[in-house]
């Protein structure tokens, strides 16, 4: 993979364990294009500075799921969108993260529509790759302390096929789901990009009678309230790429340091 290695933090060392025994965790991205990507922080952003942010959480993500894997035998994948984009992916990836189409263009069943199709693609694939456990993680996480990815994939292999866990997102989404088996009920009939996603995966997952373990709950920077939030924390989160962008946007976040 042609990736750029130029990362503030060094790079890390890539494990390689087998799929048999790995957690696969793939996080849903698109190749940052102004116009395209994290629309809803326009304004207070231009369509070319979101383009730059949403790059440095791609970086920041898949460099930590990298990180993560020195602790748990992760392998990290982006999940993308859409076909035809994947080379221009590949600059804002951690190196070694591998790629896979996840537009929900597989056949899906009644009910798993939207956004939820392209989850359950990208968990079909990884499964269907022969890992024993696939995690879907959103790109919108940047700070997301490694050491829950680890308990993402150290909880899944821990347990057997009813094993499923999710990090839920103070607005009730959800930032990671992961589980054993691709089951296509925790996609169906959901209110995607709302705040009932979290909560209604719940039912579903009960529903099957699955093992639900949840992760400790997180934010992501899909609004301007989040991206105040952001800019506020400063230091206290290890994102190197996403620092230097908010640095890059000069006064466009200087209020949000004074809110």
């Amino acid at each position: 993979m042609n990736a750029s290695t130029d990362s503030p933090t060094g790079g890390h060392e890539r494990r390689s364990p087998g799929p048999a025994a790995s957690c696969a965790i793939g996080v849903m991205a698109k190749s940052p294009r102004p116009g395209h990507s994290k629309t809803r922080l326009c304004p207070p952003l231009r369509p070319e500075q979101a383009a730059q942010l949403s790059a440095a959480f791609l970086r920041d993500t898949t460099e930590n799921i990298a990180a993560a894997a020195l602790d748990a035998p992760i392998v990290g994948y982006a999940a993308y969108a859409p076909a035809g984009t994947e080379d221009a992916l590949v600059p804002h990836l951690a190196l070694g993260t591998r790629r896979v189409l996840a537009d929900g263009s597989r056949p899906a069943p009644q009910g798993v529509e939207g956004f939820g199709r392209c989850l359950l693609h990208a968990v079909q694939y990884l499964f269907a790759t022969g890992y024993a456990a696939a995690c879907v993680l959103s790109s919108d996480t940047p700070t997301l302390p490694t050491g829950i990815l680890v308990a993402a994939a150290t909880t899944l292999l821990a347990g057997d096929d009813r094993r499923v866990v999710m990090g839920a997102c103070d607005d009730g989404g959800y930032y990671l789901l992961g589980m054993r088996v691709p089951y296509a009920g925790l996609f169906s009939d959901i209110a995607w990009s709302t705040g009932a996603v979290a909560a209604t995966t719940r039912v579903r997952a009960a529903a099957l009678g699955l093992d639900l373990v949840e992760l400790p709950a997180w934010y992501d920077v899909d609004d301007d309230a989040a991206l105040q939030r952001l800019a506020r924390e400063d230091d206290g989160y290890a994102a190197p790429w996403t620092r230097r962008a908010l640095l890059a946007l000069g006064p466009v976040t200087a209020s949000s340091h004074a809110a």
